[in-house]
């Protein structure tokens, strides 16, 4: 049962109807962003390209569990942005830009973004463990590294296991990045609860679902580029897409009819 007080509050706020053509503008004024303020975004994205080398180093042996730690990466990527949405919040407002301004979206007293990570980091282990498990019960042989995978999952002989495999993805992936795709900057832009958010967040996916999903398909065909840049593309990647995304919060949810 949805609480009325979180739903009330989301009504708050105008959802604008965009076209398919407004994801190419919010990645042309994410560039922007990242090329007027680079420090805190290559920043960013260092910390996020050092995650992901030591994930690969972590499970370079066990490819059945490293496709999933990757999948999960992508979940929570969004939280790992949150200082930059800041940065591109200040830059709106004028004010000067440094790295203690992607710094201050962290403060310890706003519990929110908290307990909006810790959401986001159940959602990533449970689909990690799950991803895991269904590649070791259902690949033919051990699989190990990624030609392992390859050839006894995606071209598994006997049963569709990699068909399985994304559509269990797509299962989690999908509601995910439904509650998520405005729901941290909006966080971090107003005085919201959780809840709140995430039900803004659902009512902008389904008053736009086709720009909503293919925003979802640059996100991650641009992600995946910059991990197949040997992990060096998510320096700019990362604040790249983190800056676009503010934008597109920007465009999509529109101010309160009264203060929150």
């Amino acid at each position: 049962m949805i609480r009325k007080p979180a739903l009330e509050q989301s009504r708050r706020f105008a959802v604008r109807q965009v076209t398919v053509w407004h994801p190419r503008d919010w990645l042309t004024r994410g560039a922007q962003d990242l090329r007027r303020n680079p420090l805190p975004g290559l920043l960013h994205g260092s910390a996020a390209a050092a995650f992901a080398g030591l994930l690969l180093w972590w499970g370079h042996d066990r490819f059945w569990l490293l496709s999933g730690a990757f999948s999960g990466f992508l979940l929570v990527a969004p939280l790992i942005a949150t200082g930059l949405y800041e940065v591109s919040r200040a830059q709106e407002k004028g004010e000067r830009i440094g790295l203690r301004t992607a710094l201050r979206a962290w403060r310890p007293r706003d519990l929110r973004l908290v307990v909006f990570g810790v959401l986001l980091a159940l959602a990533g282990t449970g689909w990690v463990l799950t991803s895991a498990s269904m590649i070791t019960v259902f690949a033919q042989s051990p699989v190990r590294e990624p030609a392992d995978f390859v050839r006894h999952v995606v071209l598994a002989p006997q049963g569709p296991v990699f068909e399985a495999w994304l559509a269990l993805g797509g299962l989690l992936a999908a509601p995910v990045f439904a509650s998520s795709v405005v729901a941290i900057p909006m966080l971090l832009d107003q005085r919201v609860s959780v809840l709140a958010a995430v039900l803004t967040s659902w009512r902008v996916v389904i008053e736009n679902p086709v720009p909503m999903a293919l925003w979802a398909g640059v996100l991650l065909s641009v992600t995946l580029a910059g991990m197949a840049a040997g992990l060096f593309g998510l320096i700019p990647v990362v604040p790249w897409l983190a800056h676009a995304s503010w934008h597109a919060y920007r465009d999509l949810v529109g101010a309160p009819d009264r203060p929150v």
